[in-house]
């Protein structure tokens, strides 16, 4: 939610900066720029939210009951995240958010289903 409200905040100015190095190369995102990606970081920050929401509930309720589904669920859905994001990030050269942002997402995502996968039964 803090990228949907406060994504041109002081807050994101370093990554907002290595985006406008990236891309039109200067130290700050132009003027006629910010208003599109204010935009964009709107839908994109709610979405973010609504996936840690809905993964949030899974873990909770069905991944601690050990059910299977919510396992594989996460795995896929991360994983689908962590491919396409990285691809199109390398693609466009923002290897900063696949080696900073990307990989530290993976590992955290990654520990809980490799610590606990053994106890996933197939009933």
């Amino acid at each position: 939610m803090i990228i949907a409200l406060y994504g041109n905040s002081i807050f994101f100015h370093p990554y907002n900066q290595l985006l406008a190095e990236i891309f039109w190369h200067k130290s700050e995102i132009p003027d006629e720029v910010k208003s599109f990606q204010a935009f964009v970081l709107g839908p994109l920050g709610a979405t973010i939210a609504c996936c840690y929401i809905l993964t949030a509930f899974i873990a909770y309720y069905p991944f601690k009951r050990k059910e299977i589904w919510a396992r594989n669920a996460i795995l896929v859905a991360f994983g689908v995240w962590a491919m396409l994001d990285s691809l199109i990030c390398i693609r466009y050269g923002v290897y900063f958010q696949v080696y900073f942002i990307n990989m530290f997402s993976i590992i955290i995502k990654a520990l809980p289903i490799i610590f606990t996968w053994k106890d996933f039964k197939i009933s």
